[in-house]
């Protein structure tokens, strides 16, 4: 448990993007911030997943494991992609050992920060996956995932798309969006699609005013055609599309 701050930057869903990384650590200098929280999946990505790493290490951040992270660290599958060997090659045991100690989620007082939902890092909390992307899930079926849940506010990511969704029981969940990669396509738990329909990297700030909590999801520009041609370079073109883009 950490002791509250009024005002807190959520970052999630980096994926090895130093390039964005750097603007946003940069845009939230700015803003006077008390606190900063991170969701997950920091390294996983064609991009410079050990730079990424040495940014993150330089500011005081409080971070948790993402499915991605998880990923990275078992072994690997036959017939694994070319990323997850580039990922592996480049990080240092230092970052492997750093990856390894993540926790799975933390809270901050009436705040809880999850990749997924609270019990699994790869099951998305607001969104039903279809084909066409993901429809988001009536009240009923997200207060369930959170039904073990003290805390009123809770932080997801994992989707990479920002959403603030107000329940019933006077419950906030917020994603606040990726800040690496705006669109990937997924084979589960079916094939589906996921757009932000932007290039921008996104995080959200929640900021206590007068008991109340205001939400401020945040669009940062960076050179996201930098970040590209990295992509291509490593042989990613479909992360290229996407980083230009916003869409798969």
């Amino acid at each position: 448990m950490y002791s509250l701050k009024k005002k807190i930057a959520v970052l999630s869903d980096i994926h090895g993007n130093n390039v964005t990384l750097e603007a946003v650590l940069l845009d939230i200098s700015r803003r006077n911030i008390d606190a900063v929280v991170n969701l997950g999946d920091s390294l996983y990505g064609p991009l410079n997943p050990l730079k990424t790493f040495h940014l993150l290490m330089e500011h005081n951040i409080a971070h948790i494991m993402g499915n991605c992270d998880r990923i990275i660290l078992e072994p690997s599958k036959a017939g694994a992609g070319s990323t997850i060997h580039y990922v592996k090659k480049t990080l240092t045991k230092e970052a492997l050992d750093w990856l390894e100690h993540l926790p799975n989620s933390i809270s901050i007082d009436d705040i809880l920060f999850c990749h997924g939902i609270p019990s699994s890092d790869q099951v998305y909390l607001l969104e039903e996956m279809t084909e066409v992307g993901g429809v988001l899930k009536n009240s009923e079926e997200i207060m369930r995932a959170l039904e073990e849940v003290e805390q009123n506010i809770i932080f997801c990511g994992h989707s990479h798309i920002p959403r603030t969704v107000y329940l019933p029981n006077g419950k906030l969940v917020i994603n606040p969006g990726s800040v690496g990669l705006p669109a990937y396509e997924d084979d589960l738990p079916v094939p589906h699609k996921m757009e932000s329909g932007s290039p921008y990297a996104n995080y959200t700030i929640i900021e206590e005013i007068s008991n109340q909590w205001i939400v401020e999801h945040i669009n940062v520009f960076y050179d996201w055609e930098k970040a590209a041609h990295i992509a291509e370079t490593n042989e990613r073109p479909d992360w290229a599309h996407a980083l230009k883009f916003g869409r798969v």
